[in-house]
Parts: structure tokens; C-alpha cells; sequence
């Protein structure tokens, strides 16, 4: 009876707590949460670095023809990081946290942050996808490759 009384007290104390949903804060119309908050209990998984694929394999190593410009790029490592997500029971819309790194093309002094932004908004506040991410974006010096101009990570939230 003792046995009984002890586990009954320790299952009351463990009674399961309702699903929070994710939180996003964003004015309206922008592109990126301002902050987003992630209930106690829910399932983080982060995706390292993604980086593009090759776009055409006759182009020379290292050069940015084998990968193509910052849209060529950033559509790559976004179909990547679906992949990844989705090997996990995830999507796009469970991203919370993107970090985007971007380096100029060459001849130009700054990262084509338009080309990224034109990835992006294919895959977030969309009418299919309408939730976006908190997210950082940085030009670089570089990245592994000389030919990378977009490498991109991210942090996924779910119940």
C-alpha cells in the first residue's frame, strides 16, 4: 500500500505541462523576428555551418563560378539546410535562429546582402512559410573555399 501511495505522489508531481507554441516577435512586413522565445521543454537541434553545393563543376576550384553568385548560393545552402531539418521531423518553419555569413563577390567591396535577402524571403514570410527566424548577418573575409560566398547556420525549435 506504502508503494502505491509513493508512486501516485511522484506521477501527481510529474503531470505533464501544456505545449507551449513558440513565440515570434517581428514588426509587421519585416523580414526577421526581432526575438524568439522557446518554451521550456521544447526540442532544439542546430545545424552546423551549411555551405553551397557545387552549381557547375566544369568551373575552376576554388573560383565563384563553381558555385555561383550570393542568390545561386544562399538557394543551395537553403535547400541543404531543409534536408538536414527535415532528417530530424523539421522544417523551415522550425528555424528560431539563423547566423548568415556572407563575403564580398569579387570586384566588390561589400556582400551582396540583396542577392542572400532574395534567397531568404523564398523560404521565410512566405504565404506557405509565414514564420521567420531571429537571424544575424556578417560579411566576412572569407570562408573555407575561395569560391563560397554564403555559408549559413541555424538553430531549430519543436515540441
Amino acid at each position: 500500500m506504502r508503494h502505491w501511495l509513493i508512486a501516485g505522489l511522484l506521477l501527481a508531481g510529474c503531470a505533464p505541462v501544456a505545449a507551449q507554441e513558440v513565440r515570434r516577435v517581428a514588426p509587421e512586413g519585416a523580414p526577421i523576428a526581432n526575438s524568439v522565445e522557446v518554451p521550456v521543454g521544447s526540442r532544439l537541434v542546430y545545424v552546423s555551418g551549411t555551405v553551397p553545393e557545387v552549381a557547375d563543376p566544369a568551373a575552376p576550384q576554388g573560383s565563384t563560378q563553381r558555385y555561383g553568385d550570393t542568390v545561386t548560393q544562399t538557394r543551395s545552402v537553403l535547400r541543404a539546410i531543409d534536408q538536414r531539418l527535415r532528417a530530424h521531423g523539421l522544417g523551415m518553419g522550425d528555424v528560431v535562429m539563423m547566423r548568415v555569413f556572407l563575403v564580398a563577390p569579387p570586384g566588390q567591396e561589400r556582400m551582396d546582402f540583396a542577392g542572400m535577402m532574395t534567397a531568404y524571403r523564398e523560404h521565410f514570410g512566405t504565404a506557405a512559410q509565414p514564420n521567420r527566424p531571429a537571424r544575424s548577418t556578417m560579411q566576412v573575409a572569407g570562408l573555407v573555399d575561395p569560391g563560397w560566398l554564403v555559408e549559413i547556420e541555424v538553430t531549430a525549435a519543436a515540441h
